[in-house]
């Protein structure tokens, strides 16, 4: 019986730690999709980082992809 509650603890934690992390890329993904939009519009990098939270260089790599996809 013991063990059963240990199992369902685990399991209970597990559950709850992949919700956060789902939750977690959901955001940045969503971060990502604001910051490729306002480049597109020709908004400035540092403005894009202050807006959205994302680093000067994750912005550049974005920009960097959107240009080579042209």
């Amino acid at each position: 019986m013991r063990e059963s509650v240990i199992y369902q603890e685990i399991w209970l934690e597990g559950e709850q730690v992949g919700e956060q992390r789902g939750r977690l890329e959901g955001e940045q993904r969503g971060r990502l999709e604001v910051a490729q939009n306002l480049l597109l519009e020709g908004m400035d990098i540092e403005l894009i980082a202050r807006v959205t939270g994302l680093s000067i260089e994750q912005i550049q790599q974005l920009q960097t992809t959107l240009t080579e996809n042209r």
